[in-house]
């Protein structure tokens, strides 16, 4: 095992410490979240204009994931952290202005298209509504006009925080999501009451989100000496590479877009609120999702990349090796604690005035199915970077196609025997199958890097497993002992609910916790090569 003054179990401290600060900024972000989902629920509720609306804000943000978090992201930070390894500070700056002008430019031409096409966009997420000649199909896509313009300006916040990232400067950009949630909490509290059509007020708070989000990036890059100053670049050097590296990784990005996408078209052909019922449990499992998952990438790419760069493979097996082992002991006891306490947490989170105790139930259903994926989720983040940081974008590209094409054959076959079966909530199928998809994805994902000798595992993982599975076991058992239904819940006032609800998952936490410690889990057993 690697100690304290080892180099490597420096390394691996600092990325611990670097995980922490994105993880902390990562977990005021969510907790802002659920506050803007409660009051988004409580003026809102679950209905055709809620749908309306997320679909409308869904477009831009799928476009956000696949493109400026997904595909640009995932081939600029391996080409910029090569760059800097150089040690060329003119180089670097000069591929920084070139990449930021390029990517402004295509994007003002995507978002005019975008703003102009809204309704024909909006015919590819929505084909029930259009068909069915349903009003929210006129409201989202006159929301969507709105909101389009936000992939321009998320776009460019991602770049920005490429290169902070970059630098080790992960503060910042995890801080940023924050404005999007108090901009929504402020259009809701303050707009929507003067507004016609209140749910719009929701379309103006993303756009002054995208906007906020940009701005607070520049004085971090002007403090590193990189702010950008835009210059068109197709024909530049790093530009081309990093074009080269984006078309794989597109389509790779596109793959789990475009299920979401399916999911979206399929709902709209369920009953009223499908749409809202899988945004609010999508949103319970995007909190241990981002804290950790995506928190966890961000602050390995930059250093997987570096190692490659370096051509430190021991190195880099050992940081995939440290995060896989940290996922694993994290994301168990999480997937299982939002399993067992979705009904009461949706009951305390949204519960009240225009959310109704059915949408509890429902909501419930499909935040089950999806925590049962919420590990391979992470798995995913954790072993894509693999791939990435050595400049292969093929591989997870050719997995991710597989995933994408089973997730839609379980889609279809999940949701029709639940349909045929008269069996309550068929959304929850769509849940179920894009968790089965990240198993296959992470599977696959694992299964290529272990047979490139890539990644070698160390000793001691069946132990590690044994006992984080047994801790959970622990953990589910005395929560479903001790936790009420759904009528408790409902009879109990806001503040009780909350200090009930934090008690259970403390008491959870605890139970885990003393678990894997009565076992023999320690910390060390996270390091590869403990025993």
């Amino acid at each position: 095992m690697f100690g304290a003054g080892h180099p490597h179990g420096k390394s691996l401290l600092k990325l611990l410490k670097s995980t922490a600060t994105v993880g902390g900024a990562t977990i005021l972000s969510r907790i802002l979240g659920f506050v803007r989902d409660v009051v988004l629920a409580r003026f809102f509720g679950a209905s055709g204009a809620t749908d309306a609306f997320f679909l409308a804000f869904r477009i831009p943000n799928l476009m956000r994931r696949m493109f400026a978090e997904g595909s640009f992201s995932l081939a600029f930070v391996p080409v910029l952290s090569e760059y800097r390894a150089r040690g060329d500070r003119q180089a670097l700056k000069d591929l920084v202005d070139h990449v930021a002008g390029t990517l402004a430019a295509v994007l003002l031409m995507v978002t005019a298209a975008g703003v102009l096409a809204a309704p024909a966009v909006l015919a590819v997420f929505a084909p029930g509504w259009l068909l069915e000649g349903r009003p929210e199909f006129a409201l989202s896509a006159e929301m969507l006009r709105i909101t389009f313009p936000y992939i321009l300006l998320i776009s460019l916040t991602a770049l920005a925080a490429g290169i902070l990232n970059t630098f080790e400067r992960f503060l910042v950009p995890a801080l940023t999501p924050v404005l999007l949630n108090l901009s929504l909490i402020a259009a809701a509290v303050l707009l929507s009451g003067r507004l016609a059509v209140p749910i719009k007020a929701l379309a103006w708070g993303v756009l002054a989100a995208g906007l906020l989000q940009l701005l607070v990036q520049i004085p971090a890059l002007r403090r590193l000496g990189l702010l950008p100053r835009p210059r068109w670049g197709f024909r530049h050097a790093g530009v081309r590479r990093i074009l080269k590296l984006m078309v794989p990784t597109l389509v790779g990005s596109s793959a789990a877009q475009v299920n979401l996408l399916f999911d979206s078209v399929i709902a709209t052909f369920l009953a009223a609120g499908s749409v809202s019922w899988l945004y609010y449990s999508d949103r319970l499992l995007e909190f241990p999702l981002g804290v950790f998952g995506i928190a966890l990438a961000t602050v390995i790419l930059p250093s997987l990349s570096r190692k490659h760069a370096e051509r430190s493979t021991e190195a880099f097996s050992e940081t995939l090796d440290w995060a896989l082992r940290l996922a694993l002991v994290i994301t168990l006891p999480a997937a299982a604690g939002l399993a067992v306490l979705a009904v009461p947490i949706l009951v305390t989170l949204f519960q009240y005035q225009a959310f109704q105790a059915e949408d509890v139930l429902m909501s419930g259903l499909s935040l089950v199915a999806y925590a049962l994926g919420l590990p391979a989720f992470i798995a995913v983040k954790v072993l894509a970077p693999g791939y990435f940081a050595r400049q292969d974008a093929r591989t997870p590209v050719r997995i991710s196609l597989i995933a994408m094409g089973s997730n839609m054959v379980m889609n279809l076959a999940f949701v029709g025997a639940m349909v045929t079966l008269g069996l309550a909530g068929p959304h929850a199928g769509l849940a179920l199958a894009s968790s089965a998809a990240a198993c296959l994805n992470a599977g696959l994902l694992l299964r290529g890097l272990l047979r490139a000798g890539v990644y070698r595992p160390g000793p001691g993982w069946g132990r590690l497993g044994a006992m984080a599975a047994l801790a959970c076991v622990a953990m589910v058992v005395v929560l479903g002992r001790w936790t009420p239904g759904l009528e408790v819940w409902l009879a109990l006032p806001a503040a009780t609910r909350a200090l009930d609800l934090l008690t259970y998952i403390v008491l959870g936490a605890a139970v885990y916790a003393l678990t894997a410690w009565i076992t023999g889990l320690r910390p060390h057993h996270l390091a590869r090569g403990a025993h």
